[in-house]
């Protein structure tokens, strides 16, 4: 294995465990992470995502250690592709905590969270390039909406290692804590937005996302929709009632 899954009520931390390869993805890494995230999409009880690395990195993408026979290109981009849809297409929020490098396709699973935290030490490279490779994960797709068409094309034609600082200034780090915050800071996260309520949560991410290749007008048609589902919800009954009694709201997700 090389995901560890921790289960924390309702909070599910994925710790990336290669430490001796800065937590590289081989072929059936892909696959196992693609797993595991198909797995927290079908469970309920799972209400937020943390992702880390071990050790000093957070991740160095896919490990081309030994080289990749033409014939197994396929079958790697295939599990790339699956674990980058199941990341994107997880209905829960999903937190990157980044303790160090984050590099190529580990950067683009850093970004393809909803949010990131990073310590100081964090560092991130689209190195697609200098490997000559084009991007993968995802992050042709996510980096321009993240920072604009010409930034991204900057981090992905020169390929530079940013630091986390100048990723938090680009828009693609939400903080920069201290190191020794870092998991603190990014469980703490994690538990407000299980404690919050797992529908409108899963609507909101939908919406927004969708927001880059809908209307005004079909935006509209979307929020409509979505508020009609959340109205006919046990959890926004809760959400009144607890604002009513001047304490905290308990959302079960129905």
């Amino acid at each position: 294995m090389s995901i560890v899954v921790e289960r924390d009520s309702g909070v599910v931390r994925l710790t990336l465990d290669r430490p001796e390869r800065r937590n590289a993805l081989t072929v059936d890494g892909f696959a196992e992470l693609g797993r595991v995230l198909g797995e927290i999409a079908r469970t309920p009880a799972d209400r937020a995502v943390l992702i880390t690395g071990a050790g000093g990195a957070f991740c160095a993408g896919a490990d081309l250690s030994a080289g990749v026979p033409e014939e197994s290109v396929v079958r790697l981009m295939d599990r790339i592709n699956d674990a980058a849809r199941a990341l994107h297409r997880l209905p829960q929020p999903t937190i990157a905590a980044v303790g160090g490098p984050a590099v190529g396709a580990g950067m683009s699973l850093a970004l393809g969270c909803d949010l990131v935290v990073a310590s100081p030490a964090a560092t991130f490279c689209q190195v697609f390039v200098k490997r000559g490779l084009s991007p993968d994960f995802g992050s042709s797709w996510l980096l321009p909406r993240l920072v604009g068409l010409q930034a991204a094309k900057r981090l992905a034609l020169l390929g530079d290692t940013i630091t986390a600082e100048q990723a938090r200034d680009l828009g693609l780090v939400w903080e920069v804590t201290a190191p020794d915050d870092l998991l603190g800071t990014a469980s703490a996260l994690a538990r407000r937005l299980a404690d919050g309520p797992p529908i409108a949560m899963a609507l909101t991410k939908r919406l927004l996302d969708a927001s880059f290749t809908s209307t005004f007008d079909d935006a509209l048609d979307a929020e409509a929709a979505a508020s009609a589902v959340n109205t006919a919800t046990e959890d926004v009954a809760e959400a009144f009632a607890a604002f009513a009694a001047k304490r905290p709201a308990v959302f079960r997700g129905r």
